[in-house]
């Protein structure tokens, strides 16, 4: 097996579920996580094995939502909830608060506009530090730290909205 072809069978459910998160919709997954796949195989080569693999992975998965969320015919996001099933047995109360919260979280998560859903997933979930993600979109490290501010508290304000109206 070639090193590419490991990559691929070890991190495709990560592409998958970092596409899924970033609003890739469940009809055009697979075509977009292929898509990324190709540019990963096209700059192989360049991957620098001293830097970790997931960053490295995560910018054509993010360039590759960005790119697909550009076409005109993906306005809307659409948010999987496949996370939304009982792992261990809490109690209905619980299980019943913890389906409200991450309804809400993914409500407000994708009513934000692309770039802000980017960062905010880029910090906040895939534990990128804010001067990668400034090297990765190629932006002064102060443009990122004051992105991801206003990122935030966008992404606050549909909660608090949210909130408001439960």
């Amino acid at each position: 097996m070639t090193g590419f072809e490991t990559l691929y069978r070890a991190e495709l459910s990560y592409v998958l579920h970092t596409l899924r998160r970033l609003g890739v919709g469940p009809a055009e997954i697979e075509d977009v996580a292929h898509d990324v796949f190709v540019a990963i195989y096209r700059h192989f080569g360049d991957y620098d094995p001293e830097r970790p693999l997931r960053p490295w992975i995560f910018t054509f998965a993010f360039r590759m939502a960005r790119d697909h969320r550009r076409l005109a015919r993906h306005h809307r996001e659409v948010s999987g909830n496949e996370d939304e099933g009982a792992s261990g047995a809490p109690l209905p109360d619980e299980a019943l608060d913890d389906a409200r919260l991450r309804r809400s979280l993914t409500a407000a998560l994708d009513a934000l506009d692309f770039e802000k859903k980017s960062l905010i997933v880029m910090h906040a979930i895939e534990g990128m530090p804010v001067p990668e993600i400034a090297r990765m979109l190629e932006i002064p490290l102060n443009t990122a730290y004051s992105r991801l501010r206003l990122a935030r508290s966008a992404f606050e304000k549909l909660l608090e909205r949210d909130r408001g109206t439960a």
